[in-house]
């Protein structure tokens, strides 16, 4: 049955979702094992791995302040060579401590992603790693700190860096309007989720790494390009996104 969210939209209207997503149990939240998924201001655990799910309220409201926003990490990134004709975007993937990863369901599947991770477009002059940021919060609810570099990833209209984070508060239940579910899956769940093939070359990126419980932080490199649709090596995905 459709129902509306309960967060307007950046114009002011109302945005009806016309096949909402349903919310698990508690006992998923505490399970590494368990699919985890949160709807817009469903009840939740008070906390997940020693850290409060609490909303996050006194996020940075101007693009000066997103730029200066904390949980940013100083580090030597590689160059960012974004094509003439794409606009540039940043994502973030979220990886629990418990070793599962956030994702985040689009709201009426927009863009035709039932699944997939935060993401947006780099503007007002804000950097791509406080726009990776700031899409954890309003795509998921959460607030993260970056811990490294993922990949690049030339998508349709877009030339995105992903980043590696990990989550630092906040909550999946205020989830902005852009996301109809919040879901934490496991690893070995992931490829269930992430049905299209934009998202594959991050799964594949995703999979190469130590589990987080083996090995945190850590930052590969990778460039994700727009000609084929295999991983060549550890170190260069080729796929078009």
């Amino acid at each position: 049955m459709p129902y509306n969210h309960p967060r307007i939209k950046d114009d002011g209207s109302v945005l009806v979702l016309q096949h909402p997503s349903n919310p698990t149990s508690s006992l998923s939240w505490t399970s590494p094992n368990e699919v985890a998924t949160a709807v817009p201001d469903c009840k939740l655990p008070e906390e997940l791995n020693g850290i409060a799910l609490t909303s996050w309220t006194n996020y940075p409201a101007t693009p000066d302040a997103w730029s200066a926003v904390d949980g940013q990490l100083a580090f030597d990134e590689p160059p960012f060579n974004k094509p003439l004709k794409k606009a540039a975007a940043a994502g973030v993937v979220v990886q629990e401590k418990d070793g599962r990863v956030w994702l985040v369901s689009p709201s009426n599947r927009f863009g035709g992603y039932a699944t997939t991770f935060p993401k947006g477009r780099i503007e007002d002059g804000v950097s791509p790693q406080a726009t990776a940021i700031r899409e954890a919060f309003e795509e998921a609810g959460l607030k993260v700190k970056i811990t490294g570099f993922l990949a690049d990833s030339e998508r349709t209209q877009t030339y995105t860096r992903y980043y590696l984070a990990q989550r630092i508060g906040g909550t999946p239940s205020a989830m902005g309007w852009e996301s109809q579910a919040v879901h934490l899956v496991p690893r070995a769940d992931l490829g269930t989720f992430l049905h299209h093939k934009n998202d594959k070359p991050l799964l594949a990126a995703i999979l190469s790494m130590a589990p987080i419980n083996a090995a945190y932080p850590r930052s590969i490199t990778m460039t994700l390009g727009a000609s084929d649709s295999a991983l060549s090596s550890p170190h260069a995905l080729r796929s078009k996104l």
